[in-house]
Formats: C-alpha cells, structure tokens, sequence
C-alpha cells in the first residue's frame, strides 16, 4: 500500500514539474510582449492544469444534475429537500422550486427559496412519511467511511436508503444516485454496489426509472441493468415512488 501511494506521489511530482515548466516557458514569452519588463514574481498565480484539449468535466454529476432538476421541475412540486448533493445544483434547483438542503456539513448561503439545515443522512430531522419530493445524489456511498467526519458504520450506505425510505411519503418521489458496478469499498472514498443492491435496500419503493453514467460517460435512459452491473464505476440513476395505502 505504501509503495502504491509513493508511486503515485512521483508521478504526479513529475507531472507538475513538467506543467510549471511549461508555466515559466510561457511567462518569459509573454513579458517580451510588453514594454515594462518583466511582471514581478508576487504576481504570478498558475494555472497549470487548465491547458487541455478539451474542458473536462465529472460526467455523474453533469448528468445527474440534469436529469433529477427536469424530473423535479416536471412534477411541478411546490417543495422539494435534498439531501447532501452538490451545492452549485441546489443552488440551480432552488430557481424552479421551494428548495430545503440538509447536510452534516451546512453551508452558509443566502437564496431566495433555499432554506439550508444541518442534519444527518441516518437521522434526517423530519417525521415519518412527510416529505413528497427528495433527492439525495451521489452521497450515500460515503456513508459511514468517515471521510466527511461522519461515524465509520460499515451498513452505512443501506442505512441512508432506508432512512431516506422512512420520510418520503406515500405517493412521493425520491431521485437518488450512487456509483455501481462490480460491489467494491475504495475506503475511504466510496462504495460501488450493484444495482439490484440498491433496489434491494428501497424494497417497498416502486422503481419508476433507472437510467445510468456508463464507465465511459455515456448518459443512457431507461439503461439495460447488465450495463450497469458489469462495469467498475458506472452511475445507477433511481427514480422510486412510495407506494400509497
């Protein structure tokens, strides 16, 4: 394991060198561009790792954000709460509905319908059956590996489903996200778990969608399961319904 991370340190090393090579490269051919010589040092701020061929970008969270925010706005529902997503998505969210956020770790932002409160993925702070609309995107595979500062709970994960299963309410909708594939903790990052897994943990919901990220960030609707299932770090997009009565 040790060997391993200094491997990576080095190459990663070796790779900024290189980039901040190429930074100090470029400063001495733009100071010949302007007549009052050199820029001082306290000036500089690289940016070295922005000159690619193309933008790159997290394929999970760019779908997912897309796809949750049309089905919340389709439903035409006048609040909504997530549950520990990506801020800059509440943020969007909160411009179609009424928008609560919750997390260990609030943040502190002021929006025109954004109410932000801290609170625990395993003791969410509201009452049986009582939310309509949830989501919770790409969190609840860090559950109880404690690199949010949360507490190590190796069931983490399926406590979060079914913590998320006892609020919604019948007849509501829960949008909910995590990497699957091949079953696999990478500690402490995350968990991969399959899909039927995940379906397992909500059993009593009604699966109205899956829809997935494959490995190779291609966002297919309605996705084939096997896709899913066979790969190491695809994304398993749930929509699930509580059954009413």
């Amino acid at each position: 394991m040790l060997c391993f991370f200094l491997k990576k340190n080095l190459i990663d090393n070796i790779y900024k060198i290189l980039k901040l090579a190429r930074f100090y490269k470029s400063y001495r051919r733009y100071v010949r561009l302007i007549s009052r010589g050199e820029l001082p040092t306290l000036s500089f701020y690289p940016c070295i790792d922005d000159n690619t061929g193309a933008t790159p970008f997290d394929a999970h969270y760019f779908y997912q954000g897309i796809w949750a925010l049309k089905k919340i706005k389709n439903s035409r529902t006048k609040s909504h709460i997530d549950v520990g997503s990506e801020i800059k998505w509440v943020g969007l969210l909160s411009t179609v509905t009424d928008m609560t956020f919750i997390d260990i770790r609030p943040f502190n932002a002021k929006l025109e319908n954004l109410t932000i409160r801290s609170g625990d993925i395993l003791n969410l702070p509201f009452g049986d059956n009582s939310v309509s609309s949830l989501s919770c995107l790409h969190v609840a595979e860090h559950i109880g590996l404690g690199r949010y500062g949360d507490k190590l709970d190796a069931k983490g994960t399926e406590k979060a489903c079914k913590e998320l299963m006892r609020v919604l309410k019948p007849g509501g909708n829960l949008y909910f996200s995590v990497p699957v594939g091949k079953e696999k903790t990478y500690f402490n990052a995350h968990r991969v778990h399959l899909s039927k897994t995940i379906i397992e943990y909500f059993r009593g919901l009604k699966l109205i969608e899956l829809s997935g990220v494959t490995d190779s960030g291609e966002f297919i609707e309605n996705i084939d399961m096997n896709i899913l299932e066979n790969s190491t770090y695809a994304c398993g997009l749930f929509w699930f319904r509580k059954k009413e009565g």
